[in-house]
């Protein structure tokens, strides 16, 4: 999954445009989004009003930590248990696509 930037919003109790995610955020699925599993296809998705975004392996590893108690320095370094490399830019920069399109929220850590 590969959402394309709209612009960098955040929709948490800090709404600023223009911010990155950082390792202290604390980011969330949005309450109208939700993370499920299809059978069907037999890969998780990403379930938004009106849209079904079928996820890949990353994109679902990271959804899974993605519950407002890890900071995205904590999701890092659990992935990065699980797999030999997790380039940390790349996790900030798939976060910051999810929080454009208000699929993500980020919480202060």
């Amino acid at each position: 999954m590969d959402p394309t930037p709209t612009g960098t919003t955040r929709t948490s109790t800090r709404t600023r445009p223009g911010v990155a995610v950082s390792g202290s955020d604390r980011p969330r699925l949005a309450r109208h989004v939700r993370l499920a599993f299809c059978r069907t296809r037999q890969r998780r998705i990403l379930l938004h009003p009106e849209t079904v975004v079928v996820l890949n392996g990353s994109g679902a590893a990271v959804l899974e930590l993605c519950d407002g108690r890890h900071t995205v320095a904590e999701i890092v370094t659990e992935l990065g248990a699980r797999y030999q490399t997790v380039p940390e830019d790349e996790v900030r920069q798939f976060l910051s696509r999810l929080v454009a399109r208000r699929w993500v929220e980020l919480d202060d850590g």
